[in-house]
C-alpha cells in the first residue's frame, strides 16, 4: 500500500546511495582528523579529498563475495584512492563507521519527521480556531455525558502535538552521538582526538562511553517516539471514525470526487485514511518492541540488532513520514455538520444536561441525594421509552416545578455554561 505513495525526501535518507555517502562523510572526517594530528601526511589526505568515492553496484559485488559490508565499502573506496587508501580506516572498527553514519541518517530523518508534525500541527490549529463554538456532545465510555465543543476537543489534540514536537526535539539530540574508539571502544588504537575532531566536523556529540558500538538504549528511545507519535495519530484517527459512523456522522473524512466506497454498496463513504493510519500505528508498536530486544547485545556487542535494525528504522520513519501526511490530509479537509451535532446533543430532550439540573435543585433546597434520585429517575425514563423527552419529563413533575421555575429549568439547558471557561485554554495555545 505505501509503495503507492512517494515519499523521496524520506525514502532517499535511508537508501544504499545515502548510507555509503554517509559512511564515507565518516570515513573522511576520521581522516581529516587523523591528518591534523599528524598521522596521515598532507599529500595523502589530498588525494584522500580528491579521489575517495564508491559506486553501490561495486561494493554489492564485492560482499557477494566477502560477506562483510563495511570490507566490500572500504575494498571499493580503496580501488578509488589508490595506494592513499592505507591511510582510510586507521586504528578504526566497522562499527565506528556503522553507528556514526546511523546517527547521520537517524538526527536526517528527525528532522523530517518535526517539518511534518509541525505541517499537522498547523491543520490542527486552523480548525480548532475555527470551531472554538462549534457546540457537540462530549462523551465517556462511549455515552452521551456533557456539552463541549469540537474546538475543545481539537485543542487537546492540538496539545499533544505540540508535545510531540518537544519529544522531537529532544530525540534530535539524543541519536546524534557518534564514536570514533575502535575495537571495544577502549581507544586502543586511535587517539580519543579523532573522536572529538571527526564527530565535531559531522555535528555530532561523543558517545560518553561506547562499547564496539553506541548503546542501543538510544536507538529504542528513537523507536520508541515514533510508536509514541503515531499512537497519537491512531487516536485521532480513531475518534474521526467513531464520529462518521452513520449513526452519529459528526464529522466526516472528505471524499473526493469520482471516488468509490464500496464495490458493492454505492452509498458508502468509509474513512479509509483514518483506518490506514490505526493499522499503520499497528506496525510502529511492533517495530518498538524489536528495538527494545535490541538492547541486551552480548557482552561489548554482537550484532543481532544490526538484521533488525536494517528493517524498522527506516520503515519506521518512512511509516511515520507517511502517516503524518496522511493526517495532516484528514484534519484540513474534515467535513463538519454542526446540525447533526446539535441534533445529537438534544437526543432523549437534552438528558446531557442532566447535571445541571441536578446543580439548580440543590441551588434551591434539596439534598444532593434527593435531587440525584429525581433527575436520574426522569434522565431514565426519557433514555428507555420511545420519543422519550427528559425536559418535557421534568417540567410536568410538580416536585421540579416548585423548586425551578420555568424559565430557571430551561436555563440548565443551554451549552453556553459549558462554554465560560474555555477562554482560558485559548489563551494557553495561542488560539
Amino acid at each position: 500500500m505505501i509503495e503507492r505513495y512517494t515519499l523521496p525526501e524520506m525514502a532517499a535518507i535511508w537508501s544504499d546511495e545515502a548510507r555509503y555517502q554517509r559512511w564515507l562523510e565518516v570515513e573522511l572526517a576520521a581522516c581529516e582528523a587523523n591528518c591534523q594530528l599528524g598521522r596521515i601526511p598532507p599529500e595523502a589526505m589530498a588525494e584522500i579529498r580528491a579521489r575517495a568515492g564508491f559506486q553501490v553496484e561495486r561494493i554489492l559485488q564485492i560482499e557477494a563475495q566477502v560477506r562483510h559490508d563495511v570490507i566490500a565499502f572500504l575494498t571499493n573506496v580503496n580501488e578509488q584512492v589508490g595506494s592513499a587508501g592505507r591511510y582510510v580506516h586507521l586504528g578504526m572498527t566497522s562499527s565506528d563507521v556503522l553507528d556514526t553514519a546511523l546517527a547521520l541518517q537517524m538526527r536526517a530523518a528527525v528532522l523530517l519527521l518535526r517539518q511534518e508534525l509541525g505541517k499537522l500541527e498547523a491543520a490542527i490549529r486552523q480548525q480548532t480556531r475555527r470551531h472554538k463554538h462549534t457546540a457537540m456532545v462530549g462523551r465517556s465510555h462511549g455515552i452521551h455525558g456533557e456539552p463541549i465543543t469540537l474546538g475543545f476537543k481539537l485543542a487537546g489534540w492540538l496539545a499533544e502535538v505540540q508535545r510531540h514536537q518537544e519529544r522531537l526535539t529532544r530525540l534530535e539530540q539524543v541519536v546524534a552521538v557518534g564514536q570514533i574508539s575502535g575495537a571495544m571502544g577502549t581507544y586502543a588504537n586511535i587517539d580519543p582526538r579523532v573522536e572529538v575532531l571527526a564527530c565535531t566536523q559531522l555535528g555530532l556529540t561523543p558517545d560518553t562511553v561506547s562499547t564496539q558500538v553506541i548503546s542501543r538504549d538510544r536507538h529504542a528511545e528513537y523507536v520508541q517516539t515514533m510508536a509514541l507519535v503515531g499512537a497519537t495519530l491512531d487516536r485521532f484517527a480513531t475518534e474521526i471514525r467513531n464520529l462518521q459512523r452513520t449513526d452519529v456522522l459528526e464529522v466526516e473524512e472528505h471524499f473526493a470526487k469520482g471516488q468509490k466506497g464500496s464495490s458493492a454498496m454505492p452509498h458508502k463513504r468509509n474513512p479509509i485514511r483514518s483506518e490506514r493510519i490505526s493499522g499503520l500505528a499497528r506496525l510502529l508498536r511492533g517495530y518498538a518492541m524489536a528495538a527494545l530486544e535490541n538492547v541486551p547485545l552480548w557482552h561489548e556487542r554482537d550484532i543481532s540488532h544490526s538484521s533488525a535494525e536494517r528493517v524498522l528504522l527506516p520503515d519506521c520513519s518512512i511509516t511515520l513520514h507517511f502517516m503524518l501526511r496522511e493526517m495532516t490530509a484528514v484534519v484540513a479537509g474534515l467535513v463538519v455538520y454542526p446540525e447533526t451535532m446539535l441534533r445529537n446533543m438534544a437526543i432523549y430532550g437534552g438528558v446531557i444536561f442532566s447535571q445541571q439540573v441536578l446543580l439548580a435543585l440543590v441551588a434551591a433546597g434539596l439534598s444532593r441525594e434527593e435531587a440525584y434520585d429525581l433527575v436520574q429517575r426522569h434522565a431514565h425514563q426519557a433514555w428507555n421509552q420511545p420519543g422519550g423527552d427528559f425536559q418535557a419529563s421534568l417540567a410536568a413533575d410538580r416536585q421540579v416545578t416548585t423548586h425551578l421555575s420555568g424559565e430557571a429549568l430551561a436555563a440548565c439547558f443551554s451549552p453556553r455554561q459549558h462554554q465560560v471557561n474555555l477562554e482560558q485554554i485559548w489563551r494557553r495555545l495561542e488560539l
